[in-house]
């Protein structure tokens, strides 16, 4: 008989092989695994979780109340990087440890923001569109070779970004709170203020966490400081860009475009960045490949597995 019931609503866990429901069976667990296709608001999560001994969340909503009805609950495994959608002071209240799983997928989501870049600054969207509704009309692209990156946040994920642009010769700027001074002078980086970066990026990409301090970093300001020939990418979080600012700017040309994995609401249903052409949105999948998915899907498991059983290895959040 399994001594523990851990509900998993990450809706990629186990996707790529069955290792992660593997070490959670071997270890007494009986894993639930919900068949959704949508981050879970706090509704939705309650009935779930009230007598669960673990959570394997994805990007669902656990808020004060979800925790409160867990009365079980000992463990919150966040299945990716970020958990800024877990209330973290709620779950130290109740004494349930909160993990995550850091640079499980940073190569995937590098991977993709480089993708993204390419992707709106030679509008491949638009032009794979064009063909497909059976048309030929072609549209100038802006190169990519040579100019000027501006990541902020230098984290494994901006660091990743900044070895894969250094394959184009690309001058790169950067902003971190926390400077690797080492990493930029190997990589041949620069650090600044983040007023630098928006005048002089021809490309700017975000990496770094959502909390109180980066809310709407991108905002009306920041944005009116970049040049109106250059691109913004968001793979990170919806919220750092404010994302009435950046319609405005978008539709405007203040700016000439922007390639967005992450938005506020998702799915962005009725968002008005959709009817724009100079805008990319893809639906979260900066750590969506089968490596990402498994080694995101063993870290939360052995996270469960590590807090149920009062072993250390967990990544623990909350401390």
């Amino acid at each position: 008989m399994s001594k523990y019931k851990v509900v998993v609503t990450a809706r990629s866990f186990g996707k790529s092989s069955t290792e992660p429901f593997d070490i959670l069976e071997k270890n007494g667990c009986e894993v639930h695994k919900i068949p959704i296709e949508k981050p879970l608001n706090a509704k939705e999560l309650i009935p779930l979780i009230k007598d669960a001994d673990a959570l394997i969340a994805g990007n669902d909503k656990v808020t004060k109340e979800v925790i409160d009805a867990g009365n079980k609950l000992k463990v919150i495994s966040r299945y990716g990087i970020g958990y800024d959608n877990v209330d973290i002071k709620a779950a130290k209240e109740k004494g349930i440890v909160v993990t995550n799983t850091p640079n499980t997928n940073n190569n995937s989501v590098a991977d993709l923001t480089i993708g993204l870049m390419i992707a709106i600054a030679r509008n491949i969207v638009g032009a794979n569109n064009t063909v497909k509704s059976e048309g030929w009309g072609r549209v100038l692209g802006t190169e990519v070779y040579k100019k000027t990156i501006g990541v902020i946040g230098t984290g494994s994920i901006g660091k990743g970004v900044i070895k894969r642009a250094k394959g184009f010769e690309m001058d790169v700027l950067c902003f971190d709170v926390y400077p690797d001074h080492e990493f930029a002078e190997k990589y041949g980086a620069k650090y600044c203020s983040m007023e630098e970066i928006l005048q002089k990026s021809d490309i700017i990409t975000i990496h770094v966490p959502l909390m109180e301090s980066t809310k709407n970093l991108i905002g009306e300001k920041e944005l009116k400081m970049m040049k109106n020939t250059a691109f913004l990418i968001n793979a990170a979080r919806g919220g750092i860009v404010n994302e009435d600012a950046l319609y405005n700017a978008l539709s405007k040309n203040i700016i000439a475009g922007a390639a967005l994995d992450a938005v506020e609401h998702e799915p962005p249903v009725g968002s008005p960045l959709l009817k724009l052409d100079n805008v990319i949105i893809t639906p979260h999948i900066g750590g969506y490949t089968s490596t990402a998915v498994n080694n995101m899907g063993v870290a939360a498991a052995n996270n469960v597995v590590f807090v149920l059983n009062n072993e250390p290895g967990a990544h623990i959040v909350n401390n």
